[in-house]
């Protein structure tokens, strides 16, 4: 026979906490306001997207300069990718 699960009345701090937590979070997202959404230029949006991430010249819309962060996560993918090709490979295969 199974037993009905009990109420844990334990640290009543820790659940005042974790409600006040909820409220705090509930009332910034709710009084936070969230701008308006702003078109690409005439043209290619992709290309748009491409010159503002490599941050090259001849682009519509400005760019941060990330090249370098994204050559770094090209190469972690590539190691990850390594990684579990050489985790799935078998030890039957030659």
């Amino acid at each position: 026979m199974t037993t009905r699960p009990r109420l844990y009345r334990g640290d009543v701090v820790i659940g005042v906490l974790a409600v006040g937590l909820f409220g705090f979070f509930a009332a910034v997202f709710l009084g936070s306001g969230f701008g308006t959404a702003g078109a690409f230029p005439e043209g290619s949006v992709t290309a748009s997207i491409g010159y503002a991430l490599l941050n090259l010249p001849g682009g519509d819309i400005g760019g941060e300069g990330f090249l370098v962060s994204f050559i770094a996560i090209a190469v972690v993918l590539d190691a990850a990718l390594d990684g579990a090709l050489l985790l799935a490979k078998t030890e039957d295969e030659p």
